[in-house]
């Protein structure tokens, strides 16, 4: 039997991962190496950012009349949050921001296509709708792996280091605790686990052709599915929720 609130929770992770992942590549306006990426980062964010709105709308119905996608984004503190936490880590150097960016298009894209096939009629449509966009998500970032891989040496040396310090964070993506359990048997969410080796093999067919390594097996962080975060979360959202928080029932 599902429950309610445990199928908000399932929303607010999806919907969570989008949303701080979107504030973390907004950082990047303004700053990124070339107008271009300037541009290219700013419509990723937007991307998920809309796909955040609609996972987090879906969990504010469940959750009553006064909740809404904005009380979800805004009037949260970091414990209630359920964003993998590797979208929750530094933008670093544009390595750093691709190799994130890689690692969770690749899973992303996966996810959703699971997605599309859930007995819940509203999740599979917006993820069916979702994964489109995804697509190119991935294969933009899977180019800049590559492009900065093979390029100078010290682009392969920061690109290298990029995907060996996010790796410990990958782990996360594909391990199910008794939430995702109860809604797997429901037919309601994919198995986590079943993404993992098709996901190796996209990372591992991508670093090959960037001349990289992949990063041997090792402990991986976990909890952030539960509300355990690190303490950039905190940075992100006293950013993002200033003004909502300052100037409570304000509106434009």
């Amino acid at each position: 039997m599902v429950e309610p609130s445990m199928l908000q929770e399932y929303l607010l992770r999806l919907g969570d991962n989008g949303l701080i992942l979107a504030q973390r590549l907004a950082e990047w306006s303004g700053k990124a190496p070339a107008l271009e990426e300037d541009m290219a980062l700013a419509n990723v964010a937007l991307d998920l950012l809309g796909q955040a709105r609609l996972w987090l709308a879906y969990a504010a119905e469940i959750e009553g009349p006064d909740a809404s996608e904005d009380t979800l984004a805004y009037l949260r503190d970091a414990p209630a949050f359920r964003n993998l936490l590797l979208v929750e880590q530094a933008n670093g150097n544009y390595a750093e921001t691709m190799a994130r960016q890689f690692y969770f298009d690749v899973w992303h894209k996966l996810l959703l296509s699971g997605l599309a096939r859930s007995h819940d009629e509203r999740i599979a449509g917006i993820a069916a709708k979702a994964v489109k966009e995804v697509a190119y998500h991935g294969e933009r970032s899977a180019g800049w792996v590559i492009r900065l891989g093979a390029g100078t040496a010290l682009s392969h040396q920061r690109m290298q280091a990029a995907i060996d310090d996010l790796w410990p964070y990958t782990g996360e993506m594909f391990t199910a605790d008794a939430l995702d359990q109860a809604l797997i048997a429901a037919g309601i969410a994919c198995d986590p686990a079943a993404l993992h080796a098709p996901w190796l093999e996209k990372v591992g067919a991508t670093l090959d052709a960037a001349g990289l390594t992949l990063p041997a097996a090792k402990w991986m962080q976990s909890g952030g599915k539960q509300g355990r975060h690190s303490e950039r979360l905190g940075y992100i959202l006293a950013e993002m929720q200033f003004l909502p928080r300052a100037y409570p029932g304000a509106a434009w």
